[in-house]
């Protein structure tokens, strides 16, 4: 127990703690039990840590605690949890939970045998919360987190304190959202750093070594998640990796599943359970006629790689900016909007907004005529009318 206290201290004392998320103000701290799901890299284990550094302090009432440690291949985790109670611990951070066999029944012991505990856990994007046996949808709250939003980007490489803004103020307060951020940078100067390595924030461990990190996670996933998590048999993992290319060299991606099928050799629904997997691993973003009743046998309308990131280390040749920039508008508008093919334009969002994307002259031909129809322009500083700056959409979280 020892161990694992020195390792929660030191881990904490070295995070640093200048630039915090701002999905730590819109968590609910004071809940029993918190979920934090999302993709590698995108800052979970980070959030944690500093969530006690800066409000809890290194004492033994709090414990960090990754679930991949080898001490679990010895020690039961209740065991742990009720040493640490008995010492007077109150707040557990569990990191990986998906690491540990059984994590659901072992979380929700723990949160009906320890009353007084507050736990918070992070997992793969692939967590089954709602259809976990133990059922810890009636107790945890659960929270998404994906990568740096380009707001995010901005307050951590120019150092400012841009707040978010919700679609509505973007919709209709344009002008005042440009003076406020052209007072400070000229967001046109780094739109194009954030689309190529700006999602994860592990690239301020130095831009050299950010597409191998990218590999490494795309790697991650597909070779242990996916099996461990979606019991995915090892041989059919080429397959998958064979597909994300095949999808990378060709998005935005309008599936030909019968041709594709063949052409990797295999079954048509097992193609479109690998599509529905690419999807869960935030590999992809998928678009579909109705969003509703989504399964995994369901093939989507129009695939993109989940963020723009991505493209320049599986499809270097396929970076054209029309891609990037309906790439970014997809993933800054999914996170917390509803987002579906339309008949017209390139997105209908909310089921209520029609939006096309484009360059600086963009014109609303192809929306014309259609009501609550919007144009999210790149290259421009100032929008007006209808015709909205693409970098504004990502203020939105």
């Amino acid at each position: 127990m020892d161990t694992l206290i020195e390792k929660s201290f030191q881990k904490t004392m070295s995070v640093d703690i200048r630039f915090v998320r701002s999905i730590m103000d819109e968590i609910d701290w004071n809940d029993r039990l918190i979920g934090i799901r999302g993709a590698r890299g995108v800052g979970k284990t980070t959030l944690l840590l500093q969530r006690i550094k800066k409000f809890l302090g290194n004492t033994s009432e709090s414990l960090y605690i990754s679930l991949d440690n080898l001490w679990f291949a010895k020690h039961d985790l209740l065991e742990t949890v009720d040493l640490f109670v008995k010492r007077g611990g109150k707040f557990l951070f569990l990191d990986e939970v998906h690491k540990y066999e059984k994590w659901a029944q072992a979380i929700k012991n723990i949160y009906d045998d320890f009353p007084d505990l507050k736990v918070v856990f992070t997992g793969s994007s692939l967590l089954e919360i709602l259809n976990s046996r133990a059922d810890l949808s009636r107790r945890a709250i659960v929270y998404d987190i994906q990568g740096l939003s380009f707001r995010e980007y901005l307050n951590i490489t120019q150092q400012t304190d841009f707040q978010s803004f919700s679609l509505s103020d973007i919709l209709t307060k344009q002008k005042e959202i440009s003076d406020e951020v052209l007072e400070k940078v000229k967001p046109l100067q780094f739109f194009r750093d954030y689309l190529q390595h700006g999602y994860y924030p592990f690239f301020t461990e130095g831009l050299a070594k950010y597409p191998y990190r990218l590999e490494e996670i795309v790697n991650l996933i597909l070779e242990v998640e996916l099996p461990f998590l979606r019991n995915v048999e090892t041989a059919y993992i080429p397959k998958i990796k064979q597909l994300l290319q095949i999808i990378a060299e060709s998005v935005p991606f309008i599936p030909n599943v019968d041709s594709l099928s063949k052409r990797i050799e295999i079954h048509r629904n097992t193609f479109i359970a690998y599509l529905y997997y690419l999807q869960e691993t935030r590999l992809t973003n998928h678009l579909h006629k109705d969003i509703s009743g989504i399964n995994k046998l369901q093939k989507p309308n129009k695939i993109y790689l989940e963020n723009t990131n991505f493209a320049y280390i599986l499809a270097a040749s396929n970076t054209d900016i029309g891609n990037m920039r309906e790439t970014f508008f997809l993933n800054q508008l999914s996170y917390q909007h509803a987002v579906e093919y339309p008949n017209t334009g390139d997105f209908w969002v909310d089921k209520k907004m029609l939006f096309e994307i484009g360059g600086k002259n963009k014109t609303g031909k192809q929306i014309q005529g259609e009501s609550n129809a919007y144009i999210a322009a790149d290259d421009i500083e100032y929008g007006f009318d209808k015709k909205i700056p693409l970098w504004q959409f990502g203020f939105l979280y």
